[in-house]
């Protein structure tokens, strides 16, 4: 088992200017999506590269505030409700993938209007970027040490120490005194071994999708067919890694006495990639390629 490395959230310091991680991979996404979006406008003729440089743009407003708008909403609408002004205070953190998604989905509906497109048609070419940034930023998470995953007893070799997590270690141990046997003493505090489940999903949501949709798309698909694909792979992929993952400490488990809140909001996108795919095979209208219909 291995204790989690204590990074120096200072990714680069350039005199007074500090960079941190997670913006170094705010900053790594976006560059990655810009450099694959190019590249498949090369492989489209109603797209140019000039295209591109709006797409990211629209994109990455949409990441940031809805990313940020869909934290306090899903996550703090109590401390919303007390004090509007929350919602600004950036630099305190908190991002959620299902707001920044549905910021992005949004961005991307503003950019098709601005240029004469179908919504699914630019939906279904900008999704298959999207799982880098999710790698980068759950490497992020993972450097951070935060959103640290599950106790485990299973004695894999990668399950982790995180002392970012000993007051909570703390709270389990005394909950459930058993545990003593897994406990390992870091720095004075008492750790128990935990899923790296940052790592899980950078794996699962970003590697993988990444690979099987980029794949995907790179044939003549129906309109829709993309889009789903992704809704589908991510919300499996979330839904079953939450499993793993720590829920909340201020959310814990929502329904059923088992779901989390990731796994609330991953379930809908799970059950409307699944209407969209069937649907959008059954409506066969394909936007490029030798069927190519608009």
């Amino acid at each position: 088992m291995m204790i989690h490395p204590q990074f120096d959230p200072v990714a680069l310091a350039l005199g007074p200017v500090e960079v941190h991680w997670y913006g170094l991979m705010y900053l790594l996404a976006f560059a990655a999506a810009y450099g694959l979006a190019w590249y498949r406008s090369t492989k489209r003729d109603t797209w140019s590269t000039d295209m591109v440089s709006d797409l990211i743009f629209y994109g990455a407003l949409g990441v940031i505030l809805g990313g940020r708008i869909g934290y306090v909403l899903f996550y703090q609408f109590g401390e919303l409700l007390q004090n509007p002004a929350y919602l600004l205070k950036v630099w305190e953190g908190g991002m959620s993938f299902h707001g920044g998604f549905i910021g992005v989905m949004l961005g991307m509906w503003l950019f098709a209007r601005k240029y004469k497109k179908s919504p699914f048609e630019v939906f279904d070419f900008v999704v298959p970027v999207v799982p880098t940034g999710l790698l980068f930023g759950r490497i992020g998470n993972y450097i951070n040490g935060e959103l640290w995953g599950r106790v485990s007893d299973g004695g894999y070799n990668w399950l982790t120490y995180f002392p970012q997590a000993a007051g909570v270690d703390m709270q389990q141990l005394q909950a459930n005194p058993a545990l003593q046997n897994l406990m390992l003493e870091v720095n004075g505090q008492y750790l128990l071994p935990r899923h790296p489940s940052q790592l899980y999903e950078a794996f699962a949501e970003g590697l993988l999708l990444f690979i099987f949709l980029w794949w995907y798309s790179s044939k003549p698909r129906p309109r829709m067919a993309v889009t789903a694909i992704f809704l589908l792979g991510y919300g499996l992929s979330r839904f079953i890694i939450e499993f793993f993952r720590q829920p909340d400490v201020d959310q814990g488990f929502i329904l059923l006495g088992w779901m989390t809140k990731g796994q609330l909001l991953s379930a809908p996108m799970i059950i409307i990639g699944f209407i969209l795919l069937i649907y959008a095979y059954k409506r066969g209208i394909y936007d490029w390629g030798k069927q190519g219909a608009y």
